[in-house]
């Protein structure tokens, strides 16, 4: 099972946003459907336990932290398998490309017409609830510097520069003696 519908429109090489990325080989239109996101249909309770040994294990390697995609109510999707080229697509906060579910089936799909040359992205969507855990090496003018889903990223602006202030303030504030 093969996770490339186009192969003639994406190549995998080296990111700068990390590690492998994949990118377009020629002028993709908004609308096209480009890869699969391919992997082991799981329950909710295996997707958490797996998702959370990924995270453990990734902060003492390498390893990209969890490819696992949520399917519906009952499954998810874990992506964590050689043949799924679609894992290696990377976050941006200026993403080019949406995840949609067809019957089950997750696609990678351009939301604008992408250049050739340029590194296909989505949203990661990830929580801001743990967004220290998930920093951002995205590049984008729009990057908040952590990887949260687009609706939470105005709230993420304002907590840091809630702290930025209160750290401001700390620094500034006269010793007591």
């Amino acid at each position: 099972m093969a996770s490339i519908l186009l192969p003639e429109a994406i190549e995998v090489r080296d990111s700068p946003i990390h590690g492998s990325g994949v990118f377009a080989r020629r002028d993709i239109e908004e609308g096209e459907r480009l890869l699969q996101y391919i992997g082991e249909k799981i329950t909710k309770a295996e997707s958490n336990r797996r998702g959370l040994a990924q995270e453990e294990k990734s902060k003492s390697t390498s390893e990209g932290a969890v490819y696992i995609f949520e399917l519906n109510k009952r499954y998810d999707l874990d992506g964590n398998v050689p043949e799924n080229t679609a894992r290696l697509v990377n976050h941006c906060c200026d993403n080019n490309c949406d995840a949609v579910n067809v019957r089950g089936k997750i696609y990678f799909e351009a939301i604008r017409k992408i250049k050739k040359g340029e590194e296909l992205s989505i949203d990661y969507g990830y929580d801001i609830s743990h967004f220290m855990d998930h920093p951002c090496r995205c590049g984008s003018p729009k990057c908040v510097g952590y990887i949260v889903h687009r609706d939470q990223r105005k709230r993420l602006r304002r907590l840091l520069n809630q702290r930025k202030k209160q750290s401001v303030v700390k620094k500034t504030s006269p010793e007591k003696g």
